[in-house]
């Protein structure tokens, strides 16, 4: 048994030497793609990407772990590493050939995504001049127009992603599975019978509340187009998708952020709860430019502090909400505890750290935040506390609606990648996002959507992520009163959610950190109370 456990700590001693300089300079060859978009960062990033993905998919070392994997040691930490590396050994089991050209598809979608402006009223736009056309425009043929216009990298895209399934699913069916959905939920410790059980329990219990927001949504909107309700169509709502509420104009934060410089309010909000992110900042990559990468995210290079965020701020209150957002990523990677081995230095689970960012972004519109970092009077916040916080919970109800027909169209996608996709994104959207299909369209408007392509199999962790940070929520509202400004949440959060990294699973953690197993009660009771005011 001691033998087996030094051949385990030497395999995994040898795997971190290979992949911890290999993670850093992909890291950083994709970072330089992101900020760039120039074509020879592009190739050095896809070149790096291959390299990970022949990594894992050495089937000598992939039956080694799967051997050890049958007795298990009684060290934790060591146990724990072991299922780490199989679950990625396990998804990366794929022939050379198949690496070679799913990197070189990834690589053109990925710069056809990151270059391609379509033209409005014939000047060529980005998706921050889109969004606020549709935030801010009354003519309907103009946000037609500009609507039509984000779903035009679909049609560029849309038989290349097709492909890219088509070869994800080769190596996942290899292995045993039906399909690469059903690879990939394995490789992230999901169970699709349990995860799916969960969605069907929320879409029930959100159901009949979203019904009626939408309902008082599409009154308030078919007032402000100068239609009946019934003519309402996508390009009426402020987000491409509907991924969020159309917002109330008198509840728009931006005129208060105007001047505002986001960074520092930023700053406020995490060194209110005892967090430090002036290293983040520093490295980060906050504003537009052409070439840039039009989206945000949050990136660690090494697992040893080297954490930075790409965004295209403005002084609006959408970007506002994001770099909190994103920040609570960074935090989540800046505070694991680094005496963990390389191995369990990552976040439990993509959802934890999902939680973390989105019970981060929710603090823009309370009334602590309101007041203590953006300075607003008294007066000023009682006035527009609960409507804020009505909508807040909105938003999450139409997020989590349009998340998901995410995570159905996806598990069809890969069960069949030659179906009538676009036919089934509509039924799926009129279903989940009660939202009229525009008469004769027929154009792969699922291929718009950036992760469908090249963050595959990942929307199921905002809506658990939305349950957990619900769930953290309630413990931290009992036992602090809040979050902003209250240096003891931001305790709470460091010890039970950041620091143990990925040394507990996720069900572990979720107990751990509020003692009991992941619901969506919490949030189906936030976004129930109060959503819909009185007509």
């Amino acid at each position: 048994m001691q033998d087996t456990r030094s051949e385990l700590e030497t395999l995994i001693r040898q795997h971190v030497a290979v992949a911890e300089p290999l993670f850093k300079a992909h890291a950083l060859a994709q970072w330089e793609a992101h900020t760039t978009g120039r074509p020879e960062a592009q190739e050095e990033a896809a070149r790096l990407s291959a390299e990970v993905m022949r990594l894992y998919a050495q089937p000598e070392t992939f039956h080694q772990l799967a051997n050890f994997r049958r007795t298990p040691p009684s060290d934790p930490l060591l146990a724990r590493q072991l299922e780490r590396l199989y679950l990625r050994y396990l998804v990366g089991q794929r022939d050379p050939q198949v690496i070679d050209r799913l990197t070189q598809i990834e690589k053109e979608v990925r710069a056809e995504v990151v270059n391609y402006r379509p033209l409005v009223q014939g000047r060529p736009v980005s998706d921050n001049d889109i969004s606020a056309i549709l935030r801010e425009e009354t003519d309907s043929t103009l946000r037609r127009e500009a609507w039509e216009a984000s779903k035009e990298i679909g049609g560029r895209i849309a038989d290349r992603v097709r492909q890219l399934a088509r070869l994800r699913n080769e190596g996942a069916r290899r292995l045993g599975f039906p399909d690469y959905y059903h690879l990939a939920l394995a490789g992230q410790e999901l169970d699709p019978g349990e995860l799916f059980d969960l969605l069907d329990r929320l879409a029930k219990q959100t159901e009949e509340p979203f019904r009626r927001a939408k309902e008082w949504l599409d009154r308030r909107l078919a007032r402000r187009f100068g239609v009946p309700p019934h003519q309402l169509r996508p390009w009426h709502y402020s987000d491409p998708f509907f991924q969020q509420a159309p917002s109330d104009p008198d509840l728009d934060l931006s005129p208060y952020l105007e001047g505002k410089d986001l960074e520092e309010l930023a700053r406020r909000t995490y060194e209110g709860i005892g967090m430090e992110i002036d290293d983040i900042l520093a490295r980060s990559d906050l504003y537009e430019r052409p070439g840039k990468d039009q989206h945000a995210f949050c990136m660690d290079v090494d697992r040893k502090g080297d954490i930075r965020i790409l965004a295209n701020l403005r002084p609006i209150e959408r970007w506002m909400a994001t770099l909190l957002h994103e920040l609570g990523h960074a935090v989540y990677d800046k505070y694991i505890d680094r005496g963990l081995p390389w191995l369990l230095r990552r976040p439990a689970h993509t959802f934890t750290t999902e939680a973390v960012a989105i019970l981060m972004g929710r603090q823009v519109r309370t009334p602590r935040w309101l007041r203590e970092v953006l300075g607003l009077s008294e007066e000023e916040v009682a006035r527009l506390a609960d409507r804020l916080a009505r909508q807040e919970r909105l938003n999450s109800l139409v997020f989590v609606r349009w998340a998901l027909v995410m995570v159905h169209f996806e598990r069809a996608f890969y069960a069949d990648p030659d179906q009538d996709l676009d036919n089934l994104w509509w039924d799926l959207k009129e279903r989940f996002q009660l939202l009229a299909r525009p008469e004769g369209r027929h154009a792969p408007d699922w291929a718009a959507k950036y992760h469908i392509a090249l963050a595959p199999v990942y929307y199921h962790n905002y809506i658990l992520g939305e349950l957990f940070a619900s769930q953290l929520d309630q413990v931290i509202t009992e036992r602090f009163g809040g979050v902003v400004g209250v240096p003891e949440a931001g305790a709470f959060l460091i010890e039970r959610v950041l620091a143990p990294g990925a040394r507990l699973d996720w069900r572990s953690l979720v107990e751990h950190a509020t003692g009991r197993p992941l619901t969506p009660e919490p949030f189906a009771a936030w976004v129930s109370d109060g959503t819909i005011p009185s007509i």
